[in-house]
């Protein structure tokens, strides 16, 4: 098995090359097709190929979105149970003020930097980008969807 690249900031984000550069193209091509029918005028069959393709597309994307929404879920129960371990007395007890977007960003924290990179999360509100770009020693996350 080849060896994993290591993640930071700068590479971590996930590209499905079939899914971003085959799937979608594909199928946004069916429906500008679709649309460029107009031009022969408005048709039943040119209104469907437009409806169908507008529909191909948003079940595309919500596939995708619905498949990182239920990771983000398990992020923030996994992320949750390592600051219930990990955080000093003090901080325990704001676990539940932790976001699900900062619980994302966390997950790529060191359990070392983890204590502090929640307090100041929580003092500071910072944003996912924040968080990442904070991060000293990543924590790769090669499971992502």
């Amino acid at each position: 098995m080849s060896e994993k690249r290591p993640q930071t900031y700068a590479n971590h984000a996930k590209l499905v090359p079939l899914f971003h550069y085959v799937a979608l193209p594909l199928l946004l091509i069916n429906l500008i097709l679709g649309l460029a029918g107009l031009l022969d005028g408005i048709t039943l069959q040119t209104l469907n190929r437009i409806g169908t393709g507008v529909a191909m597309v948003l079940a595309a994307l919500f596939a995708r979105v619905f498949a990182l929404k239920a990771q983000d879920r398990v992020i923030r129960l996994e992320e949750h149970l390592r600051m219930a371990r990990l955080l000093p007395d003090d901080l325990r007890p704001r676990i539940d003020e932790v976001s699900t977007a900062q619980c994302v960003a966390l997950r790529f924290a060191s359990d070392e930097e983890l204590p502090d990179l929640v307090r100041r999360a929580l003092d500071e509100q910072a944003d996912q980008k924040t968080i990442k770009q904070t991060i000293k020693n990543w924590r790769p996350d090669y499971q992502r969807v």
